[in-house]
C-alpha cells in the first residue's frame, strides 16, 4: 500500500511523486539549524551572546527514529553555539559543523566521513541562501513552509511546519514512510 502524507498545499506529493521516491534512497540527512531545527530567532542576552534556541522534541525523536533504521543526520550550521551542540549530543548526532561560512566545504568534508553519493542518498534540509549550494547537489531537497522563496523553488519537498515547529519531524516522516519503516515503527511505539 502506498504511504499517504500531508503536505504543504504548494507541493503535495500527488503533484510531485518524486519526494516520495527520492526519499526511499536516502541514507544521509543533513540539517541547517537555525530556521530548521529552530524557529530562526536569536535570543541575545545583555552581555551581548546568544541566550536561548528552542528545538522541537518531536524534530529531535524523528531524528532518532531514522537513526533507528540506519540513516546518518548531520548538521551544519553557519553559527557557532553551545546549545547547538547540547542538542546534537544528546540525539547522538556525530557529524556537527557549527560556524560554516562554505557548507558547499563543510558537505565535502562530511562525504569523506560518510559513504554517500549525493545524487542518489543524501537529503538536504535548508531554509534560506547559504543552504542553496548544498541543496543542489542532493538526491533530496526538503524545505520548512517558511524558507525563503528560492528555497522553495528548488525543493522536493515543502514541509507543512515551519523551521521549529515539527518541519524536521515531518521530513523524516516522508523518509521513514518511503522506505516502508513507519508503520513497523509505529505498531512497536504503541506496543
Amino acid at each position: 500500500m502506498a504511504p499517504t502524507l500531508q503536505t504543504h498545499t504548494t507541493n503535495p506529493l500527488t503533484h510531485y511523486p518524486q519526494a516520495l521516491e527520492r526519499a526511499a534512497q536516502i541514507r544521509l540527512l543533513v540539517l541547517d539549524v537555525d530556521g530548521v531545527l529552530t524557529n530562526g530567532q536569536v535570543f541575545f542576552g545583555p552581555d551581548g551572546r546568544e541566550l536561548v534556541k528552542g528545538f522541537d522534541i518531536q524534530d529531535g525523536l524523528g531524528i532518532k527514529l531514522l537513526q533507528s533504521i540506519g540513516v546518518e543526520c548531520a548538521v551544519i550550521t553557519g553559527r557557532h553555539s553551545k546549545m547547538v551542540l547540547g542538542r546534537c549530543d544528546e540525539l547522538g548526532i556525530a557529524h556537527v559543523f557549527t560556524g560554516v561560512q562554505d557548507k558547499k566545504s563543510a558537505l565535502d568534508d562530511l562525504q569523506k566521513k560518510v559513504t554517500c553519493n549525493p545524487a542518489i542518498d543524501l537529503a538536504v534540509m535548508g531554509d534560506d541562501w547559504p543552504d542553496l549550494a548544498i541543496m543542489q547537489s542532493a538526491a533530496l531537497r526538503i524545505a520548512p513552509a517558511q524558507a525563503h522563496e528560492a528555497v522553495r523553488q528548488i525543493a522536493h519537498y515543502v514541509t507543512r511546519a515551519k523551521g521549529g515547529f515539527g518541519a524536521v519531524r515531518e521530513a523524516c516522516d516522508l523518509i521513514l514512510k518511503a522506505q516502508d519503516q513507519y508503520d513497523s515503527l509505529l505498531a512497536k511505539a504503541k506496543g
